[in-house]
């Protein structure tokens, strides 16, 4: 196996960022951590773990999480979140992997954990990521809000990556909060206008999508969960982007 150097992004992640960056030592040699200017212990915990920090003011989703690639050592890149952890499987294939083709990427099933409960319906499961990658010809899109690597080939495992997504329900609709304006920011970035109607097509899309096209009406209460929070999500980043246009025109009037 070829040296690999693991990057996370973090932004206030002193409960997790610990036992990510020792999940990524399991297969990596060095491990860069990119902060987000953290208030809270982050930064402190991931150099005593053995990560070199580095910091910088967040930049969007994809330009964040390419940002630290320059500092690596090694071409290949693992990237992980700070509340994901490469399951047993996946550490076993990562390290039986000869790298040897710069142009393939690999992909690792996601299980997406709600408190200790995994919830596999409507599309929650097997949530198909990319993770794995070489620098010189791939890597993450500039999008600002759910970037993606893009690479001449990717190989779709069958390993996993354990994401503890939220600590329980009311973590679920915090980070829909925290997420939905920070999608809303990205769109006004991109020239995205704004529009009455928008906010409930969007939410009414994703309530079909989740309950009929992924299956999330005969899949129980998880199936119903996951399409309410998923059009809730929808509604609000619309609704949010309207309201950054609102105050804007607002604080001009003045």
């Amino acid at each position: 196996m070829k040296p690999i150097t693991g990057i996370v992004i973090t932004l206030n992640e002193e409960n997790d960022i610990a036992c990510c960056i020792r999940s990524l030592f399991l297969v990596c040699d060095e491990v860069i951590v990119v902060d987000s200017l953290s208030q809270d212990n982050t930064v402190d915990i991931a150099r005593t773990e053995g990560a070199r920090v580095i910091e910088q003011a967040y930049l969007g989703d994809g330009p964040q999480k390419a940002f630290g690639v320059p500092y690596a050592k090694n071409d290949w890149i693992l990237a992980l979140d700070a509340d994901e952890r490469l399951d047993d499987d996946a550490v076993e294939l990562i390290k039986s992997l000869d790298l040897s083709d710069a142009g393939l990427a690999y992909g690792f099933r996601r299980k997406n954990f709600v408190g200790h409960h995994w919830i596999r319906a409507a599309g929650f499961y097997p949530d198909a990521v990319v993770r794995l990658y070489n620098r010189t010809q791939a890597g993450y899109l500039p999008k600002k809000a759910h970037s993606a690597v893009q690479a001449p080939q990717t190989l779709q495992t069958s390993a996993h990556i354990r994401h503890f997504t939220y600590q329980d329900l009311s973590h679920w609709i915090q980070r829909i909060d925290q997420l939905s304006s920070r999608d809303a920011w990205a769109m006004k970035e991109r020239g995205i206008p704004p529009s009455t109607w928008r906010p409930t097509l969007h939410a009414l899309s994703a309530t079909i999508r989740k309950l009929v096209l992924k299956g999330g009406l005969l899949q129980g209460r998880d199936g119903m969960t996951v399409a309410m929070t998923t059009a809730f999500h929808a509604y609000m980043k619309y609704a949010k982007l309207n309201e950054l246009y609102e105050n804007e025109h607002t604080r001009q009037e003045r």
